[in-house]
């Protein structure tokens, strides 16, 4: 029982100190200041955000988005966001007729445009179908944010913004981007709405 008490207390010693990494990275804080930034301007352009992940990053994609379509704090007007996966119905015909690396590049060729953002999540930086799906997005004139960890991966080198978690233990990079992604829907609904 003391190991088992010993493992949960190093586990949140873990989480702790890759938050306190962040916070006295003025390079992290700064890329988190200009995803705001973007979606602030997209949503004052009629704009949407698409959020795309796999596993528990497709999770933080949906819950993401329901933040900001729904409310997070304020009661207001939706914000036009989605998750790539919300329609299982497509997700699995796609994946299925072409390719699961194709599925999200070809729902954001039909529902992206110019100016729309595209959150790419993905703890290694280097999943393909989120990197096909930021190809297509670049191609549309879409701005991307990457929440990645590790180095960033492969979209750290095709990505507009980049919040790069500095650890490689794929909970605690998870854990980390749902509290950025928390700080930014918290900011955009406070600068669009209060």
């Amino acid at each position: 029982m003391d190991n088992q008490l010993a493992h949960i207390q190093d586990t949140i010693q873990s989480s702790l100190k890759i938050k306190q990494d962040i916070l006295s990275n003025s390079t992290i804080l700064s890329q988190v200041e200009l995803a705001i930034q973007a979606m602030v301007s997209c949503y004052n352009n009629e704009g949407q955000v698409l959020f795309g992940g796999n596993g528990g990053s497709a999770a933080d994609a949906q819950h993401l988005a329901a933040e900001l379509s729904g409310k997070f704090y304020l009661d207001r007007r939706p914000l036009n966001a989605e998750a790539l996966h919300a329609n299982s119905s497509y997700l699995t015909a796609a994946s299925n007729d072409f390719s699961f690396d194709e599925a999200y590049a070809r729902i954001v060729e039909a529902k992206g445009k110019k100016g729309d953002i595209l959150v790419a999540i993905s703890t290694s930086g280097n999943s393909s179908n989120i990197v096909e799906a930021v190809k297509v997005a670049k191609q549309k004139g879409m701005i991307i944010i990457a929440l990645s960890g590790n180095d960033g991966g492969t979209l750290k080198n095709i990505s507009d913004i980049n919040i790069i978690v500095p650890s490689n233990d794929t909970p605690r990079i998870q854990e980390c981007h749902i509290l950025l992604g928390h700080i930014i829907c918290e900011q955009v609904e406070k600068a669009l709405f209060s």
